[in-house]
């Protein structure tokens, strides 16, 4: 079982929109795979696309799941774990939803387990009892791991695992990144992704840390004490380059600053490598634009869309060829390196 998270701690830079594309072009170049995708976010944007988009009723279909008697998203598991956390007794399947019945753009061979802004509410409870004090018992272990009990249960039904996660170091993001393996982190080309790439590896790494009274309550720290292996960066995507970016660029420093920072951070002073084994690891992806803003509308994967005129909540919206396909391209990219 192969697992990927996107992450990144910064908001805005296209993480859902490019999950979404990358797992649709995935499932769709690999029929024979099982995909389960994850939607650790409270926003639940990556599920209300893959339930129908704006368009095709992607908010009220995700209502539909949540209102479940058994409410049949990542929210109601965790919901399941709380009156006994550190024991599993749930049952995935549950919890599991198949986009396709909801939206037929999507391929048959993905299936969903729905974000829930219930989250945001779990979150100080789940907090709670990961730091809760019991005598031979690693509670923060065992909470960290609900993620990771709920792919055990599954017994090696799906292939690949993809996570799309909050932007934030929240405890259920956590839970995301123990449960990985290997990372991929969109970055725009600002000083604010700058910053936020260094902060990757500050909460995930515990690189260049303001001070050693940290390092105890780091997340790597617990990780390695609990004899638990770190996920590895596999891709840093540069995501909405524009279509004019050249190497006049008032952006170009920044990108530079940014391949700087990840070449400095490939081994850590303690000697472990944070990349995987990957040769490249950088993909420039420009931005989406109208063909970005249609597809999300419509919860559309590109491999599926043609050029054209599109109905947008009651406005037409023209998608170019060219643009089209140089959506088409990068996400391809991105595929390949998976």
């Amino acid at each position: 079982m192969q697992k990927y998270a996107f992450w990144n701690n910064k908001g805005g830079t296209g993480k859902t929109s490019l999950a979404f594309q990358t797992i649709c072009l995935y499932a769709e170049k690999n029929k024979d795979k099982k995909i389960l995708a994850i939607d650790l976010c409270p926003q639940a944007n990556l599920s209300e696309l893959f339930l129908g988009g704006l368009e095709g009723s992607g908010s009220s279909n995700l209502l539909k799941r949540q209102g479940e008697l058994k409410r049949a998203t990542i929210g109601g598991y965790f919901q399941d774990r709380l009156p006994s956390p550190y024991s599993f007794n749930a049952q995935p399947s549950e919890f599991i939803t198949k986009p396709n019945l909801y939206n037929r753009e999507i391929p048959e061979n993905i299936d969903l387990v729905c974000g829930d802004p219930l989250l945001e509410l779990q979150s100080n409870a789940v907090s709670t009892l990961a730091n809760t004090s019991i005598p031979s018992v690693n509670t923060w272990i065992k909470v960290i791991d609900w993620v990771q009990d709920f792919l055990t249960a599954l017994d090696g039904k799906y292939d690949v695992i993809f996570f799309d996660t909050n932007p934030s170091f929240s405890i259920y993001t956590q839970m995301a990144l123990a449960a990985t393996e290997k990372l991929i982190l969109p970055v725009m080309a600002d000083d604010s992704s700058k910053r936020a790439v260094q902060n990757a590896f500050s909460l995930i790494y515990g690189v260049k840390l303001p001070s050693d009274i940290y390092k105890q309550y780091a997340f790597n720290t617990k990780m390695i004490e609990s004899g638990r292996n770190l996920p590895k960066v596999h891709l840093i995507l540069k995501n909405r380059l524009t279509q004019y970016m050249g190497a006049a660029s008032a952006y170009l420093s920044v990108l530079k600053t940014i391949d700087e920072i990840i070449a400095d951070q490939q081994v850590v002073p303690d000697g472990k490598v944070l990349f995987s084994d990957k040769e490249n690891h950088i993909i420039d992806v420009r931005d989406f634009q109208t063909t970005g803003v249609v597809a999300f509308a419509r919860g559309c994967p590109f491999f599926r869309m043609n050029a054209g005129s599109f109905s947008v909540q009651g406005r037409r919206v023209n998608v170019k060829d060219a643009y089209l396909q140089n959506c088409k391209e990068a996400i391809e990219r991105i595929v390949e390196n998976i």
